[in-house]
């Protein structure tokens, strides 16, 4: 469903191109194939890179693409790409990107080199907003593919919006977080983003708690 929605969007793109739309970079054409996702990481961030299927194509620097150990048996989703994400090019290398890596670092005892980092949508949103749904459902068949090449054992889902996108419940952030739910038989556990940790230090108390479920899940398996 996931991969004929995505092939109807372009469609739809390559359609208003007809009509006089014009867009920053050439869109790519419209074939069979478009419709199957690669089962590479590296194929699947070619794809990314060369993908105008939302609004966010238009306004970004750079498409933010998933980064870490392809095999890691843990991997954090967050929501969107911030300004120095979409600068450089790379998850999380921002002022909350600084502190997952000390949680990562402090709590799980491991190097964040040894796990995968990714988010929800590839694109910045202007202004750091959330991504609207139409955004969030049109990209989520990239992250939803990149969970199937990873096949981690749990998935950090940092922030509501990472949650919901991944589960499809609604549950607030603050009533979700610490509790197992699943995606695809894979664990999903919520935890609040780091961004909001910056803004709520009150909060790392309840995030460090999250982590240490965390920690504990990874060692029984």
């Amino acid at each position: 469903m996931h991969r004929l929605y995505s092939a109807l969007q372009l469609k739809k793109l390559l359609i208003q191109k007809a009509l006089g739309e014009t867009y920053t970079q050439p869109l790519p054409t419209l074939q069979e194939k478009s419709t199957a996702l690669p089962t590479s990481l590296d194929k699947l961030k070619e794809l990314c890179n060369n993908c105008y299927l939302c609004e966010l194509s238009k306004s970004r620097k750079k498409v933010v693409f998933g980064k870490g150990n392809p095999k890691s048996d843990i991997l954090f989703i967050g929501e969107a790409p911030g300004a120095t994400e979409d600068s450089v090019g790379e998850p999380f290398v921002g002022r909350a990107g600084e502190l997952l890596t000390k949680m990562i670092e402090n709590v799980l005892n491991r190097p964040r080199s040894s796990v995968y980092l990714s988010n929800i949508v590839k694109c910045r949103p202007p202004n750091n907003r959330a991504p609207t749904p139409k955004e969030a459902l049109t990209c989520r068949p990239y992250i939803f593919q990149e969970i199937e090449i990873i096949k981690p054992k749990l998935i950090v889902a940092l922030g509501a919006t990472a949650f919901n996108y991944l589960t499809n419940d609604t549950t607030p952030i603050s009533k979700a977080r610490g509790h197992f739910f699943t995606h695809n038989d894979i664990k999903v556990i919520p935890t609040f983003h780091p961004s909001y940790l910056l803004r709520n230090p009150s909060a790392k108390k309840e995030a460090y708690s999250d982590m240490l479920k965390v920690k504990n899940f990874l060692a029984q398996q």
